[in-house]
């Protein structure tokens, strides 16, 4: 049977894909859990409009992750934290601390999420952090961390 997905299901496909499932499948679990529709003319038609939509929609979301990591390729951002003597920060700097030093020092608005750092920042100095807007984008930004 032919059905179009309404939401991506792992290892069958994504919203707006046209699949052939067992019968069984699709009337006992898809069509019930509202995850597919059976594929009709008009129903086809919709779920071709759908996937245009995802496409575009992924395609603008590359072009503004290339446009956001072109623009901070190669940053210098710096952020002041209190630390002892030994340059051992008496807190941490995290992702969210990252974000902020980020807008504040560009002006460019980012999420914390896109921000990778495999543990929070505990010494000064300079530290790489990368930055994933989006899953085949990242760029990397130069963190340096002084003495408040």
């Amino acid at each position: 049977m032919q059905v179009i997905l309404t939401q991506a299901v792992e290892d069958l496909g994504d919203k707006g894909d046209v699949v052939t499932v067992a019968d069984g499948y699709a009337r006992n679990y898809l069509v019930p859990k509202k995850l597919a529709v059976k594929a009709s003319d008009g129903a086809l038609r919709q779920a071709e409009g759908m996937r245009m939509a995802r496409e575009e929609a992924e395609r603008r979301a590359l072009e503004s992750a290339q446009e956001l990591a072109e623009s901070l390729a190669g940053t210098r951002v710096v952020v002041a934290a209190r630390a002892g003597d030994s340059g051992n920060l008496f807190g941490s700097i995290g992702a969210t601390d990252v974000a902020a030093a980020i807008v504040k020092f560009t002006g460019i608005e980012i999420d914390r999420k896109i921000v990778d750092i495999a543990e929070p920042i505990k010494e000064i100095g300079l530290h790489e952090v990368t930055l994933k807007p989006h899953h085949d984008v990242s760029v990397a930004v130069t963190l340096d961390v002084i003495p408040a």
